[in-house]
């Protein structure tokens, strides 16, 4: 799952990418509200986390500005307005959800968790599929009752295409969703992730559509 922080704060910039990464996401940080809204119309993020008080371009008319451009990536406000009018503004501008500062960790990925959920029409943290079974929350995968372990990139190869059951997920989406701008990617690091999955779990679960990507198929009813 891919994020993009919008925190010109520093040292909570620093912490959230520190604190969001071994929960399973990539997080990528921009400090400033032009960088955000040019970020967000030209590349693919799960999910948005904005604080208000940005520079050159303030939270609220990056969001407004988003949904203008019918962009519906989930977007959950970080901020100290702490108003009641605020809340109701950045709601009505088309926010997700709305989180104080301070605010607790655990609480932030409760609510990044519900928001991928609802983003996929899910009710369960969990998803399931046949036999397997995979738990975001705790970042455990288990196949006929047994938990396999998954190194980290692994287990957010296999989340992206358990979310995006029946849709070809393409290298560069799964690329993305990997590593985050600045990392070094390795030519064939993402077929090493798929076979190493492949062979952990089954060789059927995971179909490469030859050019173009990965897919996991739907369960026949």
């Amino acid at each position: 799952m891919r994020i993009l922080l919008v925190e010109d704060d520093a040292m909570l910039g620093e912490t959230l990418q520190s604190a969001l990464e071994p929960q399973g996401y990539t997080v990528d940080w921009l400090k400033d509200g032009q960088q955000a809204l040019h970020a967000i119309s030209e590349q693919h993020f799960d999910l948005v986390i904005l604080d208000l008080g940005l520079p050159r371009l303030d939270g609220m008319s990056v969001l407004k500005a988003v949904r203008a451009k019918g962009i519906s990536t989930p977007i959950l406000i970080l901020t100290a307005r702490d108003t009641l009018q605020d809340k109701v503004n950045g709601l009505d501008a088309g926010a997700d959800d709305y989180l104080l500062k301070p605010f607790d960790l655990d609480e932030l990925n409760a609510r990044l968790r519900a928001l991928t959920r609802r983003s996929h029409g899910r009710a369960d943290t969990r998803i399931s599929y046949s036999d397997l079974i995979l738990d975001p929350q705790s970042q455990q995968a288990f196949f006929k009752k047994q938990e396999v372990i998954l190194h980290r990139r692994e287990f957010m190869v296999l989340h992206q295409l358990l979310e995006n059951i029946g849709k070809v997920i393409t290298r560069q989406q799964l690329e993305q969703s990997l590593y985050g701008w600045g990392e070094d990617i390795e030519s064939n690091a993402l077929e090493v992730h798929i076979h190493h999955l492949r062979k952990k779990l089954y060789p059927e679960l995971i179909k490469t559509i030859r050019g173009v990507g990965y897919i996991i198929q739907e369960l026949a009813p």
